[in-house]
């Protein structure tokens, strides 16, 4: 909670004051943080996320985003619902991140023209295509909208599989947060455990030129599942 309060308050106080790259620079600190206060270790099979690719992961947890940006902050698109988590909420989107209403053509519209904008801008940005959080050992289809803006932008697609385990490299579902689990529940579910473990594995980049956006969603639900030995449809 102090972590949260101490988050709250250098957006409040500092970020107004802040350029772009100092305010990437406190949100990866603050979420290096946040994780390491709830037992997570992070292990990704690269030095450092590339950049100049639009990210795209699977879903497991409330917790991905601020693990991802614990190793390069980006312009996070996630689903609404993400909004009215006490106080994460609102540090995920003071940190850039931008919410989607699920089934609204003229927010897709509007993000779709956010991410061309914040990707042409040189920023590293990425989403979740699954559209909601599944449990792990599942992938689900990707949907395929918003990845019409890397093929606008002419940027590379970067599917990264994100897991978590324990400390005998077995999945931790304690991290899962899915279905009607509230959010205070996961986070005691997250806090009960010890020596989790955020494994990222990024695959190879997918060129976005001539590609269909529906062609792009499923090579990178392919490059996500084979990643993580998850057999898909």
């Amino acid at each position: 909670m102090l972590h949260l309060l101490r988050g709250m308050s250098i957006c409040f106080f500092l970020f107004p004051w802040l350029s772009g790259d100092a305010k990437k620079h406190r949100v990866q600190i603050w979420s290096q943080q946040l994780v390491r206060i709830c037992g997570v270790r992070v292990k990704m099979n690269l030095t450092n996320l590339p950049s100049g690719a639009v990210i795209v992961a699977n879903h497991i947890s409330w917790l991905d985003i601020f693990v991802i940006n614990s190793l390069a902050p980006c312009r996070f698109v996630a689903k609404s619902d993400i909004r009215a988590w006490p106080m994460l909420g609102w540090l995920a989107e003071q940190a850039g991140t931008i919410y989607i209403s699920r089934g609204s053509k003229a927010d897709v519209k509007r993000i779709y023209q956010y991410l061309i904008e914040q990707i042409e801008a040189g920023e590293r940005v990425a989403f979740f295509p699954e559209g909601t959080t599944a449990s792990q050992g599942q992938v689900l289809p990707f949907h395929a909208n918003l990845f019409e803006a890397a093929i606008h932008a002419k940027s590379p697609v970067l599917p990264v599989a994100l897991r978590y385990v324990d400390e005998t490299g077995a999945m931790n579902m304690a991290v899962d947060f899915i279905g009607d689990m509230s959010f205070a529940t996961s986070m005691v579910n997250v806090l009960s455990v010890d020596n989790v473990v955020a494994e990222l594995h990024v695959t190879e980049l997918i060129p976005s030129g001539g590609a269909h956006r529906r062609e792009l969603a499923v090579t990178a639900r392919k490059a996500v599942a084979a990643a993580l030995q998850i057999e898909i449809d």
